[in-house]
């Protein structure tokens, strides 16, 4: 297929203008016209883009790419060792942030949500889109079993606050760096929260305003979403997605 054809079906698909970001979404780094081999993953890191190189592929769709607002201009280091390898190998660079975190279906929440036993509601925030959401558990647990829950499905222990003696029906989700989220979650009476990163004041406001809150990793809540857009697209062009998935602690 064409870098065309992919590109306008990726946006049919995220509707990447219906959200501010943080970073340009779609094509970041332009490579070779014709696209029959596609590698997925995390985040644009060296070791990702050398295996897209390996793997003769000739996109690399990603949730974090480059050019975040904010972090300087100019590709120097470590950004012009990626970019250049890119550039070496013909290698299209795609990348969608926001729009792959709150995609109802593909995205990292959605795709979280259905392996931890979270049936979806809503939206949190009261704006047109709302990147965190809340959900009701299937099977209502205390908060020590959801945490091992967690560790079981995401191959790691999340950093937990346990605070409530009751089990979990409610909680609300944003995978990624939302820890942010947990103080609108306690106010609109959630159990719990669940995100992938953990801030000092988050402790305080789970113990003081009474809810339970987990910090699974950044990288770890949010692997689920680049692999289902890939499988997405291997379905609907039949070409060949293979994701990768560099493993990262936090």
């Amino acid at each position: 297929m064409k870098r065309s054809e992919l590109l306008a079906f990726l946006n049919e698909t995220l509707a990447p203008n219906q959200i501010n970001d943080f970073c340009p979404n779609g094509l970041q780094i332009e490579g070779k016209d014709q696209i029959s081999k596609i590698v997925t993953g995390v985040t644009a890191s060296q070791a990702l883009v050398d295996k897209a190189v390996e793997l003769n592929a000739d996109a690399l769709v990603v949730h974090h790419g480059y050019f975040w607002k904010g972090e300087s201009q100019v590709i120097t280091g470590m950004k012009q060792r990626r970019i250049k390898a890119l550039l070496d190998a013909d290698i299209n660079l795609i990348a969608y942030h926001l729009p792959l975190d709150i995609h109802p279906q593909l995205g990292n929440n959605a795709q979280l949500a259905k392996l931890l036993g979270i049936e979806l509601q809503g939206a949190m925030e009261s704006s047109a889109v709302s990147v965190p959401v809340w959900g009701k558990l299937i099977n209502p647990v205390m908060g020590g079993e959801f945490a091992k829950r967690i560790e079981s499905v995401l191959g790691r222990a999340p950093l937990s606050s346990l605070v409530r003696d009751e089990v979990i029906e409610t909680i609300g989700l944003c995978t990624g760096g939302g820890q942010g989220y947990i103080d609108l979650a306690a106010q609109q009476g959630l159990d719990a929260y669940l995100t992938g990163e953990a801030s000092e004041q988050t402790i305080h406001s789970s113990r003081e305003q009474g809810i339970d809150f987990f910090a699974a990793g950044h990288h770890a809540t949010e692997r689920y979403g680049a692999k289902a857009l890939g499988e997405h697209i291997a379905e609907h062009f039949g070409v060949d997605v293979t994701f990768v998935d560099i493993d990262n602690p936090v």
